[in-house]
């Protein structure tokens, strides 16, 4: 946890806030924190700054707050991802909040079992859990936009093409062809299919729909591999 993320019933008065839970346990225990000290802190949609110990015992956390720093920007991204397997889900959220996604697309694909759409980890509480994480780890106060398209050809048809806004689409997929161009108009929307790749008809459709392609190499990366490598290709 790289930032203390404090939501509006943390705060007792503006410049001041008492924690429990989670964070409280994790400034105790990693941090090590003491009274006095000054840890990160930023306020979820707000400002950042840095939040001094009033108080640390087994049961609160106090602050007193210094809010005067704004969030890093969005990247103007958007990313489509096939639907991971439950196992890597929260991963995959974390890590697409870290990297500063502006907004985050779930959508179903054939390879995408049904069951996935039926775990507990797709509960709505645990995927903004993952995002809040994601967001901690980045120093960043800012949510990106979730969106969940159970359905490939809706979403496709009339979803995405609004999406590209006359920006860059791109599809990535191993053995398609094509490397990462080296001018691209935002904002930029960049789908991500699952570990096996799209299914032929799947990359027609999102190549109808204005993605051009974009391939890795030969090697099958799995999905937060590939997610970050492509990321950080495009930015």
């Amino acid at each position: 946890m790289n930032l203390l993320l404090l939501f509006q019933d943390d705060l007792v008065a503006a410049e001041h806030a008492r924690l429990t839970g989670r964070r409280l346990a994790h400034v105790r225990e990693v941090h090590r924190a003491k009274v006095g000290d000054e840890l990160a802190v930023g306020v979820l949609g707000g400002k950042m700054g840095r939040g001094r110990v009033l108080r640390l015992d087994d049961e609160v956390l106090e602050l007193a707050l210094v809010l005067d720093q704004t969030p890093p920007p969005k990247l103007p991204l958007t990313i489509v991802i096939a639907l991971p397997r439950p196992k890597v889900l929260n991963r995959v959220v974390a890590a697409a909040a870290s990297l500063g996604a502006a907004r985050i697309v779930l959508l179903n694909a054939w390879k995408v079992e049904k069951a996935y759409w039926a775990s507990p980890r797709m509960k709505l509480e645990n995927l903004r859990e993952q995002l809040i994480l994601g967001l901690e780890q980045a120093k960043d106060t800012v949510l990106p936009e979730l969106r969940l398209a159970r359905l490939f050809r809706p979403f496709v048809e009339s979803d995405l093409p609004g999406l590209l806004g006359g920006g860059t689409g791109l599809l990535a997929h191993p053995g398609i062809g094509g490397a990462a161009p080296k001018m691209l108009l935002a904002p930029i929307t960049l789908a991500i299919g699952p570990e096996g790749g799209w299914i032929e008809a799947e990359v027609q459709s999102l190549l109808t729909a204005g993605l051009r392609p974009l391939d890795l190499g030969s090697r099958i990366l799995r999905t937060e591999t590939a997610l970050a490598a492509l990321v950080g290709r495009l930015f």
